[in-house]
């Protein structure tokens, strides 16, 4: 049935105002995108790339610390850990022995953590013979200075660690805005859309090479910021307060003889490189009962005893009611382990393992491992590189094709929409999306404020970014 002409120009107003609201929409979008790309950016690269080194942290570090990690094999015997204990006591003689790594290479070398004048050392001793073959500052390690860049932007402190959070939180909306962009909303060809036109030149060529790559890398960026998040100040804890409160995290105390601990101390203050899900994990008390403490000798047999995979570290107890820890990291997230053992009776406290970790905490701890690359070996740290690498580059084609388009003495932002009625909308949803990433929220609260008591009533600024 053919339609009226009465009914022709009402549809011709209709599709008219269904584009000048998808155009006012994208207009929106775009100046959201816009603005918190100029802002987040230049940190978004600093972090692609401080993670993109940590990656491969095995690697560099078996290059650069060769002497100190690796010995000649001397047979099958190796001297007891309280015996290299005590070649580093004999070194150290001011020092505290606050750990000792064992690793599942025979060539590696054992790695006793020291305490010494506020310092912790990383000291290195040859299995075979007791031979210290060098020592580490641990906060000058290679790899941990670009652990501190990533997670802190190196100066440290609450503040940098929040704004890492928020730049993260902040890419995630990138990434959102961005999608919406690019979707096509017409009917076209792949390129442009799927695969970028080479052939192009300009702002073409550059916008394809922003776009077309971040979506392909879209789902492996979004795993990277999800991830991420999980150490994150704000969102963290959110995300640790949602596991325990809905039993989906680690149990509340994990033990043989089901007793509540004494101790309000968490794993996290007493041990280092502890699997996510332990970390807030309440420190059981050592039953002081006249005993003379055990060796280390003897914690060792138990982790043997106990099926803990190398590597794993064994924390001194703190104290006279103190543990000891046995904890592993560093491999697979299934063979991750946290022990608490009484340093007098050799009891096993607590007993936590991959497998008492409820949903949500396991889904974590194989997403972390996969953030950190090792998840599942080489080709997870390869994957890890080319998302980096790429999110570097797609950076980078974003600011040549602001550069071709801005004009002298002008920011070059996306022009306001005339309709507020879809510039309100957007602002809303991103109230929204601050309400679930409070940093956001505040952010986006103070940029508003800035912009509408601020920023206008200066003139220079005022012309140089509307």
């Amino acid at each position: 049935m053919k339609s009226t002409k009465l009914e022709q120009p009402m549809q011709a107003d209709k599709q008219k105002t269904f584009k000048q609201n998808r155009a006012s929409l994208y207009q929106t979008v775009w100046r959201w995108h816009f603005y918190a790309g100029i802002i987040f950016a230049p940190f978004l690269i600093i972090l692609a790339f401080s993670g993109s080194v940590y990656l491969f942290k095995p690697q560099i570090e078996s290059i650069l610390y060769q002497d100190q990690y690796y010995v000649q094999e001397e047979g099958s015997t190796t001297l007891s850990p309280s015996s290299q204990i005590s070649k580093v006591k004999e070194a150290y003689p001011n020092g505290t022995v606050t750990s000792i790594k064992f690793y599942d290479e025979p060539s590696r070398t054992t790695e006793i953590g020291v305490s010494e004048n506020g310092q912790i050392y990383s000291v290195f001793v040859n299995p075979y013979n007791g031979e210290l073959t060098g020592r580490i500052n641990n906060e000058e390690r290679f790899t941990e200075i670009f652990k501190k860049i990533h997670s802190e932007l190196l100066v440290g402190g609450t503040i940098a660690n929040r704004w890492v959070e928020l730049t993260a939180c902040w890419a995630f909306i990138l990434l959102i805005t961005g999608l919406y962009m690019w979707w096509p909303r017409n009917k076209s060809s792949i390129w442009g859309t799927v695969l970028p036109r080479l052939n192009k030149k300009g702002r073409t060529f550059w916008r394809d090479m922003h776009a077309v790559p971040a979506f392909w890398l879209s789902t492996f960026i979004l795993i990277l910021i999800t991830t991420g998040l999980t150490w994150s100040g704000v969102v963290g804890e959110q995300i640790k307060n949602l596991a325990s409160s809905t039993n989906t995290g680690y149990p509340p105390f994990a033990t043989i003889f089901a007793e509540k601990p004494e101790s309000i101390v968490k794993t996290k203050d007493i041990a280092e490189n502890v699997p996510w899900a332990t970390e807030n994990l309440a420190v059981p008390s050592s039953a002081v009962n006249g005993y003379v403490p055990l060796a280390v000798d003897d914690i060792s047999y138990i982790a043997s005893n106990e099926d803990i995979s190398q590597p794993y570290a064994i924390y001194m107890p703190q104290g006279e009611k103190g543990v000891f820890t046995i904890s592993t990291d560093d491999t697979s997230p299934k063979d991750s382990a946290t022990l608490h053992v009484d340093q007098y009776t050799g009891s096993i406290l607590s007993d936590v393992r991959f497998d008492d970790y409820g949903i949500m905490a396991k889904g974590i701890s194989v997403g972390i491992a996969l953030h950190e690359g090792r998840l599942f070996g080489l080709a997870n740290q390869i994957i890890g590189l080319i998302v980096c690498i790429g999110l570097i580059g797609f950076i980078v084609s974003a600011f040549i094709m602001w550069r071709k388009r801005k004009p002298d003495n002008k920011l070059g932002a996306p022009p306001r929409s005339i309709d507020e009625k879809i510039t309100r909308a957007v602002f809303f949803f991103m109230i929204a999306m601050g309400v679930i990433m409070p940093l956001v929220g505040i952010s986006i609260i103070a940029i508003f404020l800035l912009d509408r008591f601020v920023l206008k009533k200066v003139k220079p600024v005022k012309t140089w970014l509307y």
